[in-house]
């Protein structure tokens, strides 16, 4: 199996990462309660439950996307790139 070149985040795209988490968790949470209340409804055109699903699926895909990367920084914050990567190194 191939291994991925892991690489450090700078400090920008992992404040970046940080603040579209929050969009991801309330994209995926808006597009729940819409399939939620669609489904409920019964009267709703399956068109609607489609998009509602799918918007759904993209939302949390991008959330764990976003989640795994975040984890894997934090595992490697004392690799020596990350370490040359952040701002007190940079000025010296």
């Amino acid at each position: 199996m191939a291994s991925m070149k892991r690489l450090a985040l700078a400090p920008r795209a992992l404040r970046q990462l940080r603040r579209v988490r929050s969009v991801y968790l309330v994209g995926a949470s808006l597009s729940l309660l819409g399939l939620l209340t669609q489904g409920r409804a019964g009267a709703a055109s399956g068109g609607q439950l489609e998009i509602a699903g799918l918007l759904l699926v993209v939302f949390t895909l991008l959330l764990v996307v976003t989640l795994v990367q975040l984890r894997r920084h934090r595992r490697r914050v004392h690799c020596s790139t990350a370490q040359k990567l952040t701002p007190s190194a940079l000025r010296n």
